[in-house]
């Protein structure tokens, strides 16, 4: 190939250089709350009447070396688009990211989000907007977040960024390649109650679910770490059988969560749980004390004022 026009010239994008030709490490891997999901999915479900896929704008945090980034929430962004041509209401996102951004300072802007698993066009002009200097993430790259919301498949979740691809001055800005980037979802112990509380709603016609009580919480919890504990037994035992060949990982993160573990005697145990059960016991009889307390204190007033 002695013709140089022959060669596919490829080039690092904007969003990764600088004025000193210093480049900006990319993402390594991106961490999605569901949050952002929720964000993404209920617009998806007010879409207009034949609009084949939504976009909105991704905030979150970069970690300091660049490699990491959180993506922890998400708004609309309208836009028209058809075969020939895409409208985006770009006064509407600034708009909208400046008042996010009042509200939670830590969150900035990351990316943006589509509802199609298809790369075009039309995304490689969004990609660059959101990559630019002026309004975008400069100079880090913006991810781009495509997700399928179709009912009748599994959700699917992907994450680039981009390179912009070395070919005519006038076709750069609707023209990159885009990289897949790794993506994890990660929730905390106080958002994980609630995700399962939907996700109990998928067995059920009506796609809907009741909230349990905090007794049925605890109860279903035991069931779960008692399940658990069983399981991990069985391969332990297993193991010391010979039918299951040992792995050295997994007896060092069993044995390093073991040694967490506060040794105490089950008697003792037994006894600070009745304890701290007692101490919950009272608290619940001195607020249904003072509760029916102010009822009797309104009733009365109520019945003074009439008299």
């Amino acid at each position: 190939m002695s013709n140089y026009g022959s060669f596919l010239h490829l080039s690092k994008p904007a969003s990764m250089m600088t004025a000193h030709a210093s480049s900006t490490p990319t993402p390594l891997n991106i961490i999605i709350h569901p949050q952002s999901l929720f964000s993404i999915l209920d617009h998806t479900l007010r879409r207009n009447e034949g609009q084949e896929r939504v976009i909105g704008t991704l905030l979150g945090q970069r970690s300091e070396d660049g490699t990491e980034i959180e993506i922890r929430s998400a708004f609309a962004v309208p836009h028209i688009e058809s075969a020939a041509q895409v409208e985006i209401d770009m006064e509407y996102h600034k708009t909208m990211y400046n008042l996010y951004h009042k509200a939670n300072p830590k969150e900035i802007l990351v990316g943006w989000y589509a509802t199609s698993l298809e790369l075009n066009a039309f995304s490689a002009l969004i990609q660059n907007f959101y990559s630019s200097v002026s309004d975008g993430t400069y100079p880090y790259p913006a991810v781009h977040l495509t997700m399928q919301a179709d009912p009748s498949s599994d959700i699917s979740i992907k994450t680039y960024i981009s390179t912009n691809v070395g070919v005519l001055p006038d076709k750069i800005s609707e023209s990159c390649l885009f990289v897949p980037v790794p993506n994890e979802l990660r929730y905390s112990e106080s958002e994980r109650s609630g995700l399962e509380l939907v996700a109990s709603a998928k067995n059920n016609e009506s796609r809907d679910t009741s909230i349990i009580s905090d007794i049925a919480s605890l109860e279903k919890s035991i069931e779960e770490v008692i399940a658990m504990l069983d399981r991990v037994s069985a391969y332990v035992s297993s193991v010391q059988d010979g039918t299951t060949p040992g792995n050295v990982a997994i007896g060092k993160f069993l044995v390093a969560n073991l040694s967490q573990a506060p040794k105490i005697d089950a008697d003792e145990l037994e006894k600070l749980f009745n304890s701290h059960l007692q101490d919950i016991l009272l608290v619940v009889y001195l607020s249904n004390t003072i509760k029916t307390q102010m009822e009797l204190f309104n009733g009365l007033k109520r019945t003074a004022v009439i008299s």
